[in-house]
């Protein structure tokens, strides 16, 4: 029996909306054809047979914008996500003490709290509170969106931070009554503290990528668009990556969105031979990733007007406009593609402006996208439209952003933000992501809320703006062929047709017929990638 000839019968598969067949062949890693089940048993005797059982597949999903070796380390860490309470946050860093007895001096790292959560004190932990847990090691933790952290004070003895210590471009700390810093770091700050954090070896780098793309496969997750590669690790990393696919142990492609801070370390990346589509078909580089703001639960995505909820403030500027004007320049000119994260409407409207000026004529021939798109007016979707700029979006950001976001950026602006549907409507190409860990990279969850524009307690009925709702058809290909297409990669991914890779899942429940609000709750029974069981339930 050829190991590479495989036949899937007796199932739904999902070939394009409106259209499903009972069985797959597959051969080599690819689809070699789709149809009934009479017609392709015929002749399959070789094959190896799986019944589906009358179990969904869908094409492998592909997540098309996270940080999947942070994944990897947030599962390693104190794991903070869903924490309810203050009180619950520090409990749980107790409970890892005593479970991993970590020598004194050691750096302790967490992600995941959200205070927006918090019952007992509606508040950002400060290092006051952190002090309680301990004080003989450094403890820092990150805030869910990644843009806010908070340490204890031996982390703030260790790296140094005081009272004296200049307030970094681009970046926020604060302060006590006393001018002492109170353990709370924001944007380009966090960099003054996270540099306690050793990078790991490479033989951990590669454990650590191995154990989040196990993650991302029980999900259904065939493919990433991962922003793992940074200025001053890109090398390191893309050895890791490339060491797995080499030695056959990658489970998900890789298409690397790459971070930078300054020109002079992109001109240097450039210099090193990395351009777009740099690679092989499992790990390959994608686009320069610039972060232009911070987020809205932290009151740093960059607005035009002042916070709702906090007047005189309108968020952080990561980037100047002449800077992110000459990293888009620099990547025109290098035929590479860009990929910015813009939250708040005015930095999306910073980033608009430089992708007109690099490509005036609206064309935008690299596939250039904005990542989160999430505080948009109706005049800023029209721009996305003109100049075919791709939107990068989180459907599951809906779970948490639809209770803050009035408050945030008051009622008018949010009736036109988190507009997926309207997105389609103008034609805007976009495609679905989850930022994990920003949250979780559970794919049905994502689909769900796409779907329903529900929180995942179900409220509120009917959904939040339920006229941005999509349908199942829709959002599935959003994150399947629609992110494919970021990559240039449409022609081989992103559908069950012959010729196409077979990256595949396996569902529990029908997703086209269920009632939406179960969609949360579908389970994968089994993920396969290039035509190879990477996951059985």
């Amino acid at each position: 029996m050829d190991t590479n000839d495989i036949l899937l019968y007796n199932g739904k598969i999902y070939l394009e909306k409106g259209r499903f067949a009972q069985a797959i062949r597959i051969r080599g890693g690819r689809v070699a054809a789709v149809g009934e089940n009479t017609e392709l048993l015929a002749g399959a005797e070789d094959a190896e047979k799986i019944d589906l059982a009358g179990k969904t597949v869908i094409p492998g999903l592909i997540d098309s914008h996270m940080h999947l070796f942070n994944v990897g380390r947030t599962l390693r860490a104190v794991r903070l996500h869903g924490a309810g309470s203050l009180a619950e946050v520090l409990d749980r860093c107790r409970a890892y003490l005593a479970e991993n007895r970590p020598e004194p001096g050691s750096v302790i790292v967490g992600r995941g709290w959200n205070h927006d959560y918090f019952t007992d004190e509606h508040r950002m932990p400060n290092r006051h509170d952190l002090d309680k847990v301990t004080t003989d090691h450094a403890l820092i933790l990150t805030r869910a969106c990644g843009h806010a952290l908070v340490c204890n004070t031996r982390a703030l003895e260790m790296a140094g931070v005081t009272a004296q210590t200049p307030q970094p471009a681009g970046g926020a700390f604060e302060l006590d009554g006393d001018g002492r810093p109170n353990g709370i770091f924001k944007e380009h700050a966090m960099d003054l503290i996270q540099r306690l954090i050793t990078d790991p070896s490479f033989e951990e780098s590669r454990r650590i990528l191995q154990a989040a793309m196990a993650h991302a496969s029980a999900h259904g997750i065939t493919s990433v668009q991962t922003n793992d590669m940074y200025e001053d690790n890109y090398q390191r990393v893309w050895n890791a990556y490339q060491s797995l696919a080499d030695d056959g142990l990658a489970t998900v492609r890789a298409y690397q969105q790459c971070g930078f801070s300054t020109v002079e370390g992109y001109e240097k990346f450039l210099r090193d031979g990395f351009r777009t589509g740099f690679g092989s078909p499992m790990n390959r580089i994608g686009p320069l990733k610039l972060l232009s703001d911070g987020s809205l639960g932290a009151r740093t995505a960059l607005l035009r007007q002042d916070y709702s909820d906090k007047p005189g403030t309108r968020g952080i500027l990561c980037v100047p406009p002449e800077q992110l004007d000459a990293f888009v320049s620099l990547s025109a000119q290098n035929g590479m593609q860009v990929a910015i994260h813009a939250i708040g409407d005015r930095a999306i409207e910073l980033v608009l402006d430089a992708y007109e000026k690099a490509w005036p004529d609206g064309g935008n021939p690299r596939r250039s996208a904005i990542v989160h798109c999430q505080i948009t007016d109706r005049p800023l979707l029209e721009r996305f439209a003109h100049s075919h700029t791709a939107a990068l979006v989180q459907p599951i950001f809906l779970h948490y952003d639809m209770h803050i976001v009035e408050d945030r950026v008051g009622p008018a602006l949010a009736a036109s933000s988190y507009a997926f549907g309207t997105m389609d409507r103008l034609g805007i190409h976009n495609s679905y992501g989850t930022d994990s860990p920003v949250e979780d990279l559970n794919t049905m969850e994502n689909l769900y809320c796409a779907v329903t524009r529900r929180d995942l307690t179900g409220w509120p009925d009917g959904g939040w703006q339920p006229e941005e709702a999509v349908d199942v058809a829709s959002a599935v290909d959003h994150y399947t062929v629609d992110s494919a297409w970021n990559s240039f990669e449409e022609d081989v991914k992103g559908r069950l047709l012959p010729g196409m890779y077979a990256d595949l899942a396996v569902l529990s429940d029908d997703i086209f017929t269920i009632d939406p609000r179960a969609i949360k709750n579908v389970r994968v029974l089994m993920t396969m990638m290039d035509g190879r069981v990477v996951y059985r339930a």
